[in-house]
């Protein structure tokens, strides 16, 4: 009798194992249905937030305009605010083992409040580059460790593999992809990166033709990020996104980058 109820409890959990496997792999988790998105970058399984970014979210849409561009004067009146959002970022940095959406989100944040801190405390001034090493002095604190703007993009988001973070980051100036108006989030980081790197394309930043480009020079310096198929190729990079069609022998150039600070005039 003890022999068959334990040879059945065995049975009994061995179906409520595979039961969960089969949930697990028809994409069911603990936190209800996930959904796969796939797009012209990566692709990523949406998931809930876990670090709350909504006070940066709110300083966005206070203070930016549609352009991406930045009335740093009031902002200030607003530093303490943003101050007490960096500090919670550094009391809660992502999990080594997280999942990639929430670290992309919790760096690009990251990346554009440090940039803005760096700004209001310089202001006033004409450029990010009137500041002594804007990129390479670690000023950011996460967790335990300083970091520089620089080790942030070059160091942990390019490392990624993700080229889409390009249009997501802002260096303060004209020629930089605009500032978004809002938090990058988990549970929308895949449809963000998409609308920020359709928007950049298809701006003033590039002129393009079928035969002709004039490109940002995002396009010259981090060239090597902009693969199609594992290689690199930045027309046809473009060409997911683009509205002109592009032949692959076009001419490519590259314009000038303008600093000048992304201020609201």
């Amino acid at each position: 009798m003890k022999k068959t109820i334990s040879l059945s409890a065995v049975l009994i959990l061995i179906c409520t194992l595979y039961s969960c496997n089969l949930f697990s792999s028809a994409g069911f988790g603990s936190n209800g249905p996930i959904k796969k998105v796939e797009s012209g970058g990566m692709t990523y399984i949406n998931s809930p937030e876990i670090i709350d970014h909504s006070e940066w979210d709110r300083l966005l849409k206070m203070h930016v305009n549609n352009k991406g561009n930045v009335d740093y004067r009031n902002f200030q009146k607003d530093s303490s605010a943003l101050n007490s959002y960096l500090r919670m970022l550094s009391e809660n940095p992502p999990n080594k083992d997280g999942n990639v959406q929430e670290k992309l989100a919790y760096y690009i944040n990251l990346y554009n409040a440090g940039t803005v801190k760096l700004i209001l405390e310089n202001y006033p001034l004409k450029s990010i580059k009137d500041i002594n090493r804007p990129w390479s002095k670690a000023r950011l604190q996460v967790g335990n460790d300083r970091i520089s703007l620089g080790e942030i993009e070059n160091g942990i988001l390019r490392k990624m593999n993700e080229p889409r973070i390009h249009f997501a980051i802002n260096c303060a100036s004209f020629s930089c992809p605009k500032l978004m108006r809002e938090a990058f989030i988990a549970s929308k980081i895949e449809e963000q990166l998409e609308r920020a790197t359709k928007e950049f394309i298809n701006s003033d930043k590039n002129e393009l033709s079928n035969s002709a480009l004039q490109l940002s020079s995002i396009f010259d310096w981090y060239k090597k990020d902009f693969k199609v198929d594992g290689k690199t190729d930045v027309i046809g990079f473009i060409n997911q996104y683009s509205q002109v069609k592009i032949d692959h022998s076009a001419k490519i150039s590259y314009k000038n980058y303008n600093w000048s600070l992304n201020e609201i005039n």
